[in-house]
C-alpha cells in the first residue's frame, strides 16, 4: 500500500483506564472483527490478562478504514513493562493517550507521555468513561491541557464501553497521525518490538519495517545478537495471522522464523537481510536487565525437573527472564529467577502454578547488590546468602530509583512521611492543577519491593499512583541479617538491610515467623542476628501435656518426679528435634507491617 495511506499508532494509558476496551471498539467500528465473534478484551490472549483486567503482552492488529491501513499496537500499562512500551512507541508515528475521566492523570500516564514525547509522536488525547456518574470531564480536561499544552477542542470525549465518540478517534488518527517515512529501495531494516515462542512454529517476531522489505523465505539477520534465521512466513495480524508475500516499507506485521529462543531475537533489535545487510542498526536497542530476584523451589524435590523444564519453556518466550540453579539446606534444589518487577514475578509464579501444575515455595524478593572486596575484586550478588564474609567486604552498593508519585494534594503529608520512612529523599513537588500534585523522589529499591505500593494506596484512599526507573547504585552502610530457627541458621531467610533499620526489621520478621511457624512439643527460639550478635528474639512455647492428670492423691513428690522426667524429655527433644518450616515463612517480608 502507498505510504501516505498507512497510519501506525498505539494506545497508551495508566492501568485500568480503558485501553483494551477502546481497542475492542476500534476493531468493531472498522469491521476487523465481526460483532458475533467479538469478546471483551479481544486482544488480551492470556487468562491472567482477562482475570486481572490488565494487558501483560502487547498486541498488534491491522485495520482497514476508508481506504487507509491502520496498524494498532495495544501496549501494557504497568511500569514493569515500560521497555516494551518504549519499543512499541518507536514503531509508531502517533499515540492515543487514554485518560479515565473519573480518575484523571496517574503516574503511568505521565511516564507514557514522556516516552511518547521522547519518540516525537503525535499525541491524540482521549477522555474515556465519560458516561460514569463519577466522571469529572471539566477537571480532567484541565489536567490534560496542563500536561500536553493542547486546546480543549483537541481532546476527544469517548465512552469505550458504549462506543460513543469512537468514530471521531478513527477520523483523528487519519487526519493527525503522520504517515510513515521510509525508503523502499534502501537496505532492509525492521525494528523488533515484541517476540514470543510458539510451541509449533518457533520464534515469532512482531516488527515494523522502516526501510526496504522482507519477503517470505528471505534469509534474515539480527544485527545486535548476530543471529541468522529464515523468514518462513510473513504477514499481518487482523487480529489473527494473515500471510502475505512480503512485509513492505512502513508496515507492521509478523515474521515466523526458524529460531529456537527469543534470546536470539530480543525486543529492540534490528532485522536486516543476509544478502544485503544494513550498515547501521536502528537506534535505542538495550539489553533488558532484571533487578528483582527471588528463589523458586518446588514443594518437594521430586518436582525439581518439572520446575526446570517449566522455567526453560517460559524463558523461551520471555527474554527478560533470567535464572540460575540455587541450593538451600532447608528448601533443597531450586532456582533464583530475575524479574523486571513484582508484577512480572507474580505473573511468572501464576503461570508456573497454572500451566504446569506446580506447588511452589518462593523466597522473599530482593534486588542485586554490587560488592567491592578488600582484595579489589568487584562482584554482583543476587541474594543475601551470597554475601562473602564481612571481614573481606570493603563496601556494598545498592540500586536506587527515581520515583514519581501522582496524588491529590490533600494526601501530601502522609506520603512524604512514607517516603522518609523508606530512606527516600524528596526532590521536588509540582502541581498539574490546583488539586493534583506530583512528588519526585529518590529511594533505595529494596525498600520499595515489599509493601510500599500497598501503603501508598492505603494512605491515599486508592487515588495515589506510582512510577519509577532505576537511576544508579550507591554505597550504603548495609548489613546482612540472618535468622535462626531453633538454633539453626536458615540461609533462605537472610536479608540485606541498612544498619539503622536492622533491629526494627529483625523484630518485625521474628514476630511474623512466630505467627506462621507451628508450635512443637518443645520450645522453639526464633532469633535475628548480625554476624555473631543477636538483635531480636521471640520464643514459641511448647505444647504442654498434663502428665500428672492421671495421679490421684499420694505424696507430692510423685508429681514432681513426673514433671522432672517430662522436663528432661523436652530438653532432649530440643536438642534433637527438627522444626518443620512452612512455605509462608519465606514470604513474611512481603506482608511486613511497619
Amino acid at each position: 500500500m502507498d505510504l501516505s495511506h498507512i497510519r501506525n499508532f498505539c494506545i497508551i494509558a495508566h492501568i485500568d483506564h480503558g485501553k483494551s476496551t477502546l481497542a475492542d471498539r476500534l476493531l468493531e467500528q472498522t469491521g476487523t472483527v465481526e460483532i458475533r465473534n467479538m469478546k471483551s478484551q479481544h486482544l488480551d490472549k492470556m487468562d491472567l490478562e482477562r482475570e486481572r483486567g490488565i494487558t501483560i503482552k502487547l498486541a498488534p492488529v491491522r485495520m482497514k478504514y476508508k481506504g487507509y491501513e491502520l496498524n494498532l499496537i495495544d501496549t501494557p500499562g504497568h511500569v514493569d513493562f515500560s521497555y516494551e512500551v518504549s519499543r512499541s512507541l518507536n514503531a509508531c508515528e502517533g499515540a492515543i493517550l487514554v485518560v479515565d475521566a473519573s480518575q484523571g492523570i496517574q503516574a503511568q500516564t505521565l511516564a507514557n507521555v514522556y516516552l511518547a514525547m521522547a519518540a516525537d509522536l503525535e499525541i491524540i488525547p482521549v477522555l474515556n468513561k465519560i458516561d460514569l456518574p463519577a466522571a469529572d470531564v471539566e477537571k480532567v480536561t484541565r489536567e490534560v491541557i496542563g500536561l500536553l499544552g493542547c486546546k480543549k477542542e483537541d481532546i476527544l470525549l469517548v465512552s469505550a464501553k458504549t462506543g460513543v465518540g469512537v468514530d471521531k478517534v478513527l477520523e483523528s488518527i487519519i487526519e493527525k497521525v503522520p504517515h510513515p517515512v521510509g525508503a523502499p529501495e534502501k537496505a532492509t531494516t525492521a525494528l523488533i518490538f515484541d517476540s514470543y515462542y510458539d510451541d509449533y512454529r518457533g520464534v515469532i517476531l512482531y516488527v515494523r519495517v522502516v526501510d526496504g522489505q522482507i519477503k517470505k523465505g528471505a534469509n534474515i539477520k539480527m544485527m545486535s545478537t548476530g543471529s541468522n534465521g529464515i523468514a518462513l512466513e510473513v504477514g499481518n495480524l487482523a487480529p489473527e495471522m494473515s500471510s502475505q508475500p512480503a512485509l513492505l516499507c512502513g508496515e507492521i506485521g509478523y515474521i515466523v522464523t526458524n529460531l529456537k529462543s527469543t534470546r536470539e531475537a530480543r525486543v529492540g533489535d534490528t532485522v536486516t537481510l543476509q544478502s544485503d545487510p544494513a550498515e547501521i542498526s536502528l537506534p535505542g536497542y538495550k539489553d533488558v536487565m532484571p533487578f528483582v530476584y527471588a528463589g523458586f523451589f518446588p514443594s518437594t524435590n521430586e518436582y525439581y525437573k518439572t520446575l526446570k523444564d517449566a522455567i526453560d519453556r517460559l524463558s523461551l518466550s520471555d527474554s527478560a527472564l533470567q535464572f540460575e540453579p540455587e541450593n538451600s539446606s532447608v528448601l533443597g534444589h531450586g532456582f533464583r529467577i530475575g524479574f523486571l518487577g513484582l508484577l512480572h514475578m507474580d505473573i511468572v509464579k501464576q503461570r508456573l502454578e497454572r500451566e504446569y501444575d506446580l506447588d511452589l515455595i518462593i523466597t522473599n524478593p530482593s534486588t542485586d547488590y554490587r560488592v567491592e572486596l578488600t582484595s579489589g575484586e568487584k562482584i554482583v550478588i543476587k541474594s543475601a546468602s551470597e554475601l562473602p564474609d564481612v571481614s573481606t567486604v570493603l563496601e556494598i552498593k545498592e540500586p536506587w530509583v527515581n520515583g514519581e508519585i501522582v496524588l491529590p494534594k490533600d494526601y501530601l503529608g502522609p506520603i512524604l512521611q512514607l517516603i522518609v520512612q523508606r530512606r527516600g529523599l524528596q526532590k521536588n513537588i509540582s502541581y498539574v492543577d490546583a488539586d493534583l500534585a506530583i512528588i519526585n523522589f529518590d529511594a533505595p529499591l529494596a525498600n520499595l519491593l515489599t509493601d510500599f505500593y500497598d501503603q501508598l494506596k492505603s494512605l491515599t484512599s486508592g487515588y495515589g499512583s506510582f512510577n519509577y526507573d532505576i537511576s544508579d547504585y550507591r554505597a550504603e552502610d548495609l548489613v546482612r541479617v540472618d535468622f535462626y530457627i531453633a538454633g539453626e541458621k536458615v540461609d533462605a531467610l537472610a536479608i540485606i538491610v541498612h544498619r539503622t533499620e536492622s533491629v526494627a526489621i529483625g523484630r518485625v520478621v521474628t514476630e511474623k515467623l512466630k505467627d506462621v511457624i507451628p508450635r512443637q512439643q518443645f520450645q522453639v527460639s526464633l532469633q535475628a542476628g548480625i554476624g555473631g550478635r543477636f538483635i531480636a528474639r521471640e520464643d514459641i512455647s511448647a505444647f504442654r501435656k498434663d502428665v500428672t492428670g492421671s495421679l490421684y492423691g499420694g505424696d507430692v513428690s510423685r508429681k514432681k518426679k513426673l514433671l522432672t522426667k517430662q522436663k528432661k524429655g523436652k530438653e532432649r527433644m530440643k536438642r534433637f528435634g527438627k522444626v518443620d518450616i512452612p512455605s509462608e515463612a519465606f514470604t513474611v517480608m512481603l506482608k511486613r507491617e511497619e
